[in-house]
């Protein structure tokens, strides 16, 4: 398996070229653009562009020259921090400044937190003593050893043009087919991510799913990454040198995982990483190992109070992969299961928050069907790149574009007072200990626990609700930390993703209340200045203690002033939810009831209905006018004619 990659969508490599003080940089690159030696050189040249076609990838190169004084550090150490690649240089006649590079140079791109490749690159090898000649790995392997940002070792001679192209090649080649992605060092094995990729290349080639390709599949395969085919000779040729080096990587059926990493092994070992990237950028990756943004075409927002879900085609997909991996028919996945779910992705997408512990799971720690499913809903209202990305990775083969949809804006809801989503996302607001991750952890039918730890950060619930007639909607709880409301509020979009706001209080708590009031308050507030006014209600939490007399009192004029429904109260300690969540779910899909209104909104309104209707009265006061002149001229001009 041949051929050549291309990386047409980067539209050049800048390579800065430093090293210590007369070693030959100057001289390089201007030996490099001029193909022959010069005679003399600045002390420090120009920016020099190279043809794009000088190499096989037809990318432009454009050569830094930097300078090596003190004074002149500054503006050295800004082209390094945009460089592609670094190229840095000692004298093969003066082993001092070989010297340098492990205890100045490398030490000082480390500091400088360049990420690029680097290539040590040997000047002036025409000029060293032949007596003191000795090997370029011996030489260098404690460095490449020491500093893992070297990928490749070279010396050349500008006087002669030995290896002065090799040199420019390797470091444009480290930028646009880098090893680093691929190959674990310290390992000496493929990284995590790269096994991921080939696994899902493989599954996708493996068009009869037998765990093989055979020799149709692997000939297909030629000829979408490199467009040339195999021929019966070839295809036997490298299935002989898998099975004599890795025997179960080929069985009757033809070339098997292993074998088709092996494959990929031979490119590294050989050199040719352009070829094994021909291979992952033909599937879509970029150099993360992640699907390029070209492959995922997410549906853009056009408002802020707009978001994204998955589609009908995108939930049938999920309930099918769902059967497929519950292999043992429990209606729940284990986390081995899920984890062999996304062994085709660059990592599982649930280890981490806010995915980690937001869904519904089983005593044993399993997974069911409405928790995988409020899952993928989280993280495509949350992240639908991200969330259209692992679709592809695990299987979906429909066109992506069909995966994801756009919801109507949440303004346009509130006029029609209808709206057409599916899923809901509730800001959850109030006082530390109010009662608010009780709430999300019964929504994720998790028993009540006493102990009490603060909420931080935001934390998410996702769970499927059955409604009356058995429509089910997804609900995804957000909790709002108490110290981070200023933060949220600072941000003038930040409930246009809210179809409704609950406020929780501890109804035997004086603070709570009138910390939840004041949430309430400010909550509303900001709705009614940037527009986003969404649907609100009050929870009265731990409903089994002793209620706060003044907050029984005080939350039902409250809602009374604001139009609202009266509060909500609950005890998870007693399982006493109040059908809390399809309340919820009920305002979000009415989302013209349940809005605030405060008393400067409603004076507001009132002037505005006042001058609408004075607008009226003086349109009809006009319009009678004018027909009360139009009747009088038509008088006039009758008694005329009549004389």
């Amino acid at each position: 398996m041949v051929g050549r990659s291309s990386f047409g969508d980067r539209k050049g490599v800048r390579i800065a070229v430093v090293g210590d003080g007369g070693t030959g940089k100057s001289t390089l690159i201007a030996a490099m653009a001029s193909e022959s030696f010069p005679d003399s050189v600045p002390p420090v040249l120009p920016p020099t562009r190279l043809p794009h076609n000088l190499y096989p990838d037809s990318v432009p190169i454009t050569l830094i020259d930097t300078p090596s004084s003190l004074e002149k550090q500054g503006a050295r150490n800004e082209e390094l921090k945009i460089a592609d690649a670094v190229v840095v240089t000692y004298a093969c006649d003066e082993p001092v400044t070989f010297d340098r590079l492990g205890t100045y140079w490398l030490i000082e791109l480390q500091r400088l937190e360049v990420k690029a490749p680097v290539v040590v690159v040997g000047c002036k090898m025409d000029l060293r003593d032949e007596d003191q000649v000795v090997s370029l790995e011996s030489l260098t392997s404690y460095l490449m050893q020491q500093f893992r940002e070297i990928v490749t070792c070279v010396e050349c001679s500008a006087a002669t043009l030995y290896q002065v192209p090799e040199v420019f090649y390797f470091a444009q080649k480290a930028v646009l087919h880098p090893v680093g992605p691929l190959f674990d060092y310290e390992r000496h094995a493929f990284t995590d991510r790269c096994v991921r990729a080939l696994r899902r290349i493989f599954v996708l080639c493996d068009n009869d799913m037998d765990g093989a390709l055979n020799d149709e599949e692997l000939n297909e395969f030629q000829v979408k990454c490199f467009n040339e085919g195999l021929q019966p000779t070839e295809v036997a040729r490298v299935k002989a040198l898998v099975e004599q080096n890795v025997p179960e990587g080929v069985n009757s059926l033809g070339l098997t995982f292993p074998g088709f990493t092996y494959v990929h092994n031979i490119f590294l070992k050989k050199g040719r990483t352009e070829t094994f990237w021909a291979v992952l950028r033909k599937f879509g990756y970029d150099n993360d190992l992640k699907l390029r943004d070209d492959f995922l075409p997410v549906p853009s927002k056009q408002a802020s109070d707009q978001s994204v879900e998955l589609t009908s085609e995108a939930v049938e997909f999920l309930n099918g992969i769902f059967r497929l991996l519950d292999t043992d028919k429990d209606r729940s996945l284990r986390p081995s299961e899920v984890d062999k779910l996304f062994n085709t992705a660059p990592e599982s997408p649930w280890n981490d928050a806010p995915y980690k512990d937001a869904a519904e799971k089983t005593d044993m720690g399993y997974i069911p069907l409405n928790g995988f499913l409020s899952q993928w809903a989280l993280m495509t209202l949350l992240d639908p790149p991200h969330s259209l990305a692992n679709l592809v990775y695990i299987g979906y083969s429909g066109n992506p574009a069909s995966a994801l949809r756009l919801t109507r804006k949440r303004s346009v809801d509130r006029k029609k007072q209808k709206t057409e989503r599916s899923v809901f996302q509730c800001y959850v607001f109030g006082s530390k200990n109010a009662g608010k991750s009780a709430l999300l952890h019964s929504l994720l039918g998790r028993p009540f626990s006493s102990n009490y730890t603060p909420t931080k950060v935001e934390q998410y619930a996702a769970n499927v609700v059955e409604l009356i007639g058995g429509t089910k909607k997804t609900l995804i709880l957000c909790e709002i930390p108490e110290d981070g409301v200023l933060k949220l509020l600072s941000n003038q979009d930040c409930l246009a993703a809210c179809d409704v706001a609950v406020f929780v209080y501890d109804s035997s708590d004086e603070y709570s209340w009138k910390k939840s009031r004041d949430l309430l308050e400010k909550v509303v507030r900001h709705g009614e200045l940037t527009g986003y006014r969404v649907p609100c209600l009050l929870i009265a939490a731990k409903d089994d203690l002793n209620p706060y007399p003044r907050a029984v009192i005080d939350s039902v004029k409250v809602t009374q002033e604001l139009g609202i429904e009266a509060p909500i109260h609950v005890s998870m300690k007693s399982g006493d939810s109040s059908n809390v969540y399809n309340k919820i779910v009920n305002a979000a899909e009415h989302p013209h009831l349940s809005i605030p209104e405060t008393e400067i909104a409603r004076k507001r309104k009132q002037n505005q209905q006042l001058l609408h209707h004075s607008l009226i009265f003086a349109l009809v006061g006009a319009v009678v006018t004018v027909v009360g002149l139009k009747v009088s001229r038509a008088r006039s001009v009758k008694k005329n004619f009549s004389a």
